[in-house]
């Protein structure tokens, strides 16, 4: 049994429910530990449950008729997958795999369903949460079929940004910014597409390399450029 509330309280479709509600949640799923690269879920399974971040990160991606990894998201603690095959009873649109060592809280079908029944706020906070995931796939397809290697490579930095990035005085940092090959298969290009463009964008000044962390100068510039 899972009891802590405090990190419910700070997943979205939960964070509007007073303490006694999030126990009673806490105690209607289970903490379930995966080694980083072990895949939680394969694209075509039968779904089942709704999956909690409580630890850790993982990537959400589909194979190309090639075969080659195309990467949808990352998501970190307090984001959740899983609701689509949960709420309509078909089978996962993707795979997620474990980005590193990760421990997720799992909500069988009935008991979720049960919350939206009885909390009418999960439902509009979950309604959300699905406007904004669509809203974010349709900038990436945009993106993907209309932009060049800058834009493309700009629309997955935006994404990130919006996802994890932290935002001060108009400056955007991405902690653990993913290895070239992840953003390569988010961006649907080359990693030596990527390795060019950053130092591009970096020789431009729009943006700043540190090791694993990248910063976005002005946010607000960068988004009305490639947007």
């Amino acid at each position: 049994m899972f009891n802590n509330t405090e990190f419910l309280s700070n997943v979205p479709i939960f964070s509007e429910l007073d303490a006694e509600t999030l126990q009673k949640i806490a105690k209607s799923g289970v903490l379930q530990s995966y080694k980083k690269n072990s895949v939680i879920l394969s694209e075509e399974d039968t779904g089942s449950a709704l999956f909690v971040i409580a630890e850790g990160k993982v990537k959400i991606s589909r194979s190309s008729n090639d075969e080659k990894e195309v990467i949808l998201a990352i998501l970190n603690e307090s984001d959740f997958f899983g609701e689509m095959s949960l709420l309509d009873g078909m089978a996962r649109s993707a795979t997620v795999t474990a980005v590193e060592d990760s421990k997720l809280f799992i909500i069988q079908r009935a008991e979720f369903l049960d919350l939206l029944t009885k909390f009418p706020d999960v439902s509009v906070a979950l309604l959300t949460e699905l406007t904004k995931r669509l809203r974010s796939a349709t900038m990436k397809i945009k993106a993907l079929s209309l932009k060049d290697a800058e834009g493309k490579v700009a629309t997955v930095l935006l994404q990130l940004a919006d996802d994890v990035g932290k935002i001060r005085q108009g400056v955007v940092e991405i902690d653990h910014l993913p290895f070239q090959q992840e953003l390569a298969n988010m961006a649907g290009t080359s990693r030596e597409t990527i390795s060019r463009t950053l130092h591009s964008f970096a020789k431009k000044g729009l943006v700043e390399l540190d090791g694993s962390k990248l910063r976005i100068i002005d946010y607000e510039k960068f988004k009305e450029m490639f947007n």
